[in-house]
């Protein structure tokens, strides 16, 4: 990687804000790198469909704070960033992961509530109309970001294709990620409006974010991985020419039918890859996560709302 060079990065903290689990009984890490919410029965933490996360990066005497996602509703992420006392102002970015409406609830409450013009990051396809076709269901249509709502609640949008970086270059946006594994074909019956036709929708929008520990490696936090997530691995390697993976954490959507031939390999493609951590998030699937946490004991922590993971 030439032209956008991922500098290294002291120490990265990952708090999730929303995702589909949460437990307040789960109060004691379960390895060095995870810390859980006190217990308090007071504190109501909300779950819901959908992403979110705080990404803080730490280097020499900088902190930078990113944040990924804004989950399903409008209500989760600010309830949820209220009882945790996390402050959304101080964010200098928000980066879009895609443009499902599992991830875009909160958008134009957290960037009216900046106090400040916010850079949206984000691929161009992530503001078109969406829909699943689903036979024989039917057609359901999907919530999308609406830009010009954005940019009037103080959202400065920077369409990207491209990788890039944030956070003084410590942060590296993927952009469009490559599909080169034979056994991740993307999302059944999704489909894109394109310049007035619907077309077979391969979220080349999705994209995933990337930090560089010193001595560690390779953080990946991806919000779907509609592009696969050993797909995104391994273009992420590519990218930074880095081939040590720390962590991996996010959505992988593997969660339902359509997808149960899809796990056997992708487990075992990340057991090659052997990151020292994989915490799977959101959309992977209960199952899924069950099978993961079984093929990599002590390597796999299961996440719950509320939770951060510092590396």
């Amino acid at each position: 990687m030439t032209e956008h060079i991922l500098k290294p990065a002291d120490r990265v903290e990952i708090t999730v804000l929303v995702d589909n689990y949460t437990d307040i009984l789960i109060d004691t890490p379960s390895t060095s790198v995870d810390r859980r919410l006190p217990y308090n029965p007071e504190r109501t933490i909300l779950a819901e469909h959908g992403l979110s996360c705080v990404v803080k990066i730490f280097s020499g005497k900088k902190e930078h704070a990113i944040l990924l996602d804004a989950g399903l509703s409008g209500e989760a992420l600010p309830w949820n960033a209220r009882q945790m006392g996390i402050s959304l102002a101080g964010i200098e970015a928000v980066v879009l992961s895609h443009g499902h409406y599992d991830h875009t609830g909160a958008l134009e409450s957290v960037v009216a509530g900046a106090g400040h013009q916010v850079p949206l990051m984000a691929h161009p396809d992530a503001f078109l109309p969406r829909r699943r076709n689903i036979p024989p269901q039917g057609l359901f249509n999907q919530r999308f970001p609406d830009a010009v709502a954005l940019k009037k609640a103080g959202a400065d949008i920077k369409m990207r294709t491209e990788p890039s970086t944030l956070a003084a270059g410590h942060l590296l946006v993927t952009g469009e990620i490559e599909r080169k594994t034979a056994f991740e074909k993307g999302m059944p019956g999704a489909e894109i409006e394109r310049d007035g036709t619907w077309i077979t929708d391969t979220i080349r929008d999705d994209q995933a974010l990337v930090v560089n520990v010193r001595d560690r490696g390779l953080v990946v936090l991806s919000g779907c991985a509609h592009a696969g997530i050993i797909n995104t691995i391994e273009y992420v390697k590519k990218i930074t020419e880095t081939d040590r993976v720390h962590a991996v954490l996010g959505g992988f959507h593997l969660s339902g039918k359509a997808y149960e031939q899809v796990v056997p390999p992708t487990i075992e493609a990340m057991k090659r890859i052997n990151p020292q951590y994989i915490v799977p998030m959101h959309c992977t699937g209960w199952t899924t996560i069950n099978r993961f946490m079984e093929a990599m004991p002590g390597k796999c922590i299961l996440n719950t709302v509320g939770t951060t993971y510092v590396f």
